[in-house]
């Protein structure tokens, strides 16, 4: 699903990844104001987030898989609107 470019990178995060992994639980962090005017901060306030997905679609993969996941559906905003991105993931009844 591609957002219009107006839409808020958190916005677009939060409804790519509803999209591609069905999670039953999901937080989405804007950590921007946390890099403020160093590397990488491209001063919109919107290039380093955190996100927190648990989805089925993660059982019986590892760490790495699972964030290919996540990768693969924000793919075209990591190589254009966001900077960092910081991942927790697991699936359903993982802590």
């Amino acid at each position: 699903m591609n957002q219009p470019a107006t839409a808020s990178v958190e916005a677009a995060i939060t409804a790519r990844l509803h999209d591609a992994l069905a999670p039953t639980h999901l937080i989405v962090e804007n950590e921007s104001h946390l890099h403020a005017g160093h590397l990488g901060d491209d001063g919109s306030g919107e290039s380093h987030f955190a996100v927190e997905v648990e989805s089925a679609a993660f059982a019986g993969l590892n760490r790495v898989a699972r964030q290919r996941l996540v990768n693969q559906a924000l793919a075209d905003l990591l190589a254009t609107r966001i900077h960092a991105l910081r991942m927790k993931v697991r699936a359903p009844g993982e802590s």
